[in-house]
């Protein structure tokens, strides 16, 4: 069984003035520059909080290991295509057609990543209207957990 009280859990918690909650803790599990990986571990509450509204810019591999992941993809027309990924769940992207917001279900998740990245880039962090406004590479999310206390 696992056990995730066993993992060093970092709060990552947004803007009280964004139009969603942004609220999760992460685990970094482990990263290999030269080999351009990183996993890590993401935990959501079950109250609604999420993570930034990013797009994939790499192969990304999500297993969820608990709940239910919920992923609102933002279309460039303005609609929103609503998705939901229980608990066993595998999904393999080589990169995201299009940003979204993510979340956890009724009782929160915890998901899986393993990102394997050849040019450094991980992922867009992108404003509402879909308009990047950050790049996150390998380099910067391992400096920031490394900072994080």
């Amino acid at each position: 069984m696992l056990d995730l009280d066993a993992y060093d859990w970092r709060e990552i918690s947004g803007d009280p003035a964004s139009p969603y909650r942004i609220h999760h803790e992460i685990c970094v599990l482990g990263s290999d520059r030269d080999a351009g990986t990183i996993d890590l571990l993401i935990r959501f509450d079950a109250e609604g909080g999420h993570c930034q509204a990013h797009r994939h810019v790499t192969t990304t591999s999500v297993l969820v290991l608990a709940g239910e992941q919920h992923l609102d993809e933002l279309r460039p027309d303005g609609t929103k295509v609503h998705k939901v990924r229980h608990a066993g769940t595998h999904h393999l992207t080589p990169g995201d057609p299009y940003p979204h917001l993510e979340r956890g279900g009724p009782d929160g998740a915890v998901l899986f990543f393993s990102h394997h990245t050849s040019d450094g880039r991980l992922y867009e962090i992108v404003d509402l209207d879909g308009r990047v406004v950050h790049t996150v590479t390998l380099d910067s999310l391992v400096a920031s957990w490394e900072a994080m206390p």
